[in-house]
C-alpha cells in the first residue's frame, strides 16, 4: 500500500491540475462546463425519484435515500472529466501561487465566470427536458417541489451559512481528488461528498439554482425574485467556504509543510 502524500506533495499535484484547468481552450472549457451541468441534473432526478418511492412507507428516512441517490450524479460528475463550479476553486489557486510573478487573475475570473454561466445553461437545458409531463416516473415532482420550496423560502441568514458549509465540501472535494491514487477511490469520495451535499441539504450555488428551477417547473410557489436571490446568497456563501474557508487554509497548509523541508 502506498504512503499517503503529504500536504506538499498534494499541492503539487494541485498545482499541475490547476494548470491544465486554466489552460484550457475556449472551446473545451465550454463544453466542460456544459456537461457537468446536465450531468448533475441526473442526480437531482435520481433523488426525486427515490424520494418518491421511499417517502409513503418510511416518511422522513426519504430524505437520505435521496442524498444516497443524488451521489451518483457526483460520481458521474467526477469520472466524467467534467466541471462545476467552485469544485474548480483549490487547484486553479494551487496554480495561481506557483507561478511567480503573476495571481493569474484574468485567467481564473475566464474559469470561473464561464464554468458559472455554461454550468446553469447545461443544467438548465436538462431540467427542461426531464420535466416534460411523462419524462419522469408520477411522484417525483411533487418530490423535487417540496425539496425546492424547502431550500427557496429559508431566512438568507440560514441559506448563507448552508451556502458555505456546500462551498467548503465542494471545494474540499477538489483536494480530496488529488490526494488519493485511483480511479476507484476518486469516484468513492465523490459519492462520499455527493451524499453529504444532498443530505444537508447543503447548498451549492448551481445544484441549488438548477433544484429550485426544476421545482417552479413542477409548480413550486417560487417567484423569480426569489430565483435571483437564491443565486446571490448561495454563491456569496460558496465563495466564502470554499475559497475563504477551505483554499486558503491548504493553501496555507502546503505553505507551512514546505518550510519545514
Amino acid at each position: 500500500m502506498s504512503a499517503a502524500p503529504d500536504p506538499a506533495e498534494i499541492f503539487d499535484r494541485a498545482a499541475a491540475e490547476g494548470s491544465r484547468r486554466l489552460d484550457q481552450p475556449l472551446l473545451e472549457l465550454v463544453a466542460t462546463s456544459f456537461i457537468a451541468g446536465f450531468t448533475i441534473v441526473f442526480g437531482m432526478a435520481a433523488l426525486g425519484i427515490v424520494h418518491m418511492a421511499v417517502a409513503p412507507q418510511f416518511g422522513e428516512l426519504a430524505r437520505v435515500a435521496g442524498a444516497l441517490a443524488f451521489g451518483v450524479g457526483v460520481v458521474l460528475l467526477i469520472g466524467g472529466r467534467a466541471e462545476l463550479f467552485s469544485e474548480n476553486f483549490f487547484d486553479p489557486v494551487a496554480a495561481a501561487v506557483e507561478r511567480e510573478g503573476t495571481w493569474l487573475l484574468g485567467s481564473l475570473a475566464r474559469l470561473w465566470t464561464l464554468t458559472f454561466v455554461f454550468n446553469l445553461v447545461g443544467g438548465a437545458l436538462f431540467v427542461f427536458v426531464l420535466s416534460v409531463e411523462g419524462a419522469l416516473p408520477p411522484g417525483s415532482g411533487e418530490a423535487l417541489s417540496s425539496t425546492a420550496e424547502e431550500l427557496a423560502h429559508r431566512g438568507n441568514l440560514g441559506m448563507f451559512a448552508d451556502a458555505i458549509a456546500g462551498g467548503a465540501l465542494v471545494a474540499l472535494l477538489s483536494h480530496l481528488l488529488v490526494a488519493v491514487d485511483g480511479a476507484g477511490s476518486r469516484l468513492g469520495v465523490a459519492y462520499v461528498v455527493g451524499f453529504l451535499l444532498a443530505l444537508g441539504p447543503f447548498d451549492h450555488v448551481i445544484v441549488t439554482v438548477l433544484h429550485v428551477l426544476f421545482g417552479m417547473r413542477f409548480g413550486a410557489e417560487i417567484g423569480l425574485g426569489t430565483l435571483a436571490a437564491v443565486t446571490l446568497v448561495s454563491t456569496a456563501g460558496n465563495l466564502v467556504g470554499g475559497l475563504g474557508l477551505v483554499t486558503v487554509s491548504h493553501v496555507a497548509q502546503a505553505t507551512g509543510a514546505r518550510e519545514d523541508e
